[in-house]
C-alpha cells in the first residue's frame, strides 16, 4: 500500500495558504511546505492538527492505495 498526499489539492481547494495552516497547527513552515510537496509524512499527532484545522479526517488528506500486491 502506498499514502497518496491529497493535502496541497485541499488547501487550493479552500483558497487555503500554508502559512494560515503553519498558524492553525504550530508546525514550521519548513515542516508544511514538506509535507504539502509530499516529500514527507506527518507524525499523527501533526496529521490529526491538521485535519482539525481543515475540517477534515486524515483519511481524506492522506489516502491509502492499494498497490495491487
Amino acid at each position: 500500500m502506498t499514502i497518496r498526499p491529497r493535502l496541497k489539492a485541499i488547501l487550493e481547494e479552500n483558497g487555503t495558504k500554508q502559512r494560515w495552516l503553519c498558524e492553525k497547527t504550530g508546525l514550521d513552515k519548513n515542516a508544511v511546505s514538506r509535507l504539502v510537496l509530499g516529500w514527507s509524512l506527518p507524525t499523527l499527532p501533526n496529521a490529526y492538527k491538521i485535519a482539525r484545522a481543515l475540517g477534515k479526517s486524515v483519511e481524506e488528506i492522506w489516502v491509502w492505495e492499494d498497490d495491487g500486491e
